[in-house]
């Protein structure tokens, strides 16, 4: 009984089979005149509403022009049409960054879109690029983070692994 219904179901797919190819040979000999689809337009898309958290956040959010390693800058400026999110700028590449919470205390702002994160550190602020894994400018310093690193040249922090020994 099982070996009738797969010699049936085998016949079926090979009938239908058979009928697809005949049916786009049959389409394929006349000429196929397509129109063309009409351009999209992107709709604009208003960012979503920050909670209180994500907010404060952008409070502590370095702005301006800030210099980077090897002659890059990058131009971090609010978004005046939506509290708490950035416009950021390095060279031709633009980004619409918004806070993100970080478990690691770092100040973290992400376009989700292009794949861009910038994380700000006390001394230092980088941006990424998540979706190829690279970095895009290192080393970028407001003058409270030049003065913060300045500082930690002369007052380096204590290493974590002695202060756990001293602690025993």
């Amino acid at each position: 009984m099982a070996i009738h219904r797969n010699l049936m179901l085998a016949r079926l797919v090979a009938a239908a089979g058979a009928s697809l190819f005949l049916l786009g040979a049959q389409a394929s000999s006349e000429p196929v005149h397509k129109a063309k689809p009409a351009p999209v337009q992107p709709a604009a898309v208003a960012p979503m509403a920050l909670g209180d958290e994500e907010l404060l956040l952008s409070t502590r959010v370095s702005i301006g022009n800030i210099p980077c390693e090897l002659g890059q800058s990058v131009n971090l400026r609010a978004d005046a049409d939506a509290p708490g999110y950035f416009h950021l700028q390095l060279k031709n590449q633009r980004f619409h960054l918004r806070p993100v919470m970080s478990a690691t205390g770092a100040l973290r702002l992400e376009d989700q879109a292009r794949g861009a994160v910038w994380i700000q550190l006390a001394n230092k602020s980088m941006l990424m690029d998540q979706k190829q894994g690279r970095r895009l400018a290192d080393e970028c310093m407001s003058p409270l983070q030049a003065a913060y690193a300045e500082h930690l040249k002369h007052n380096p922090a204590p290493n974590l692994l002695d202060v756990a020994q001293k602690s025993r």
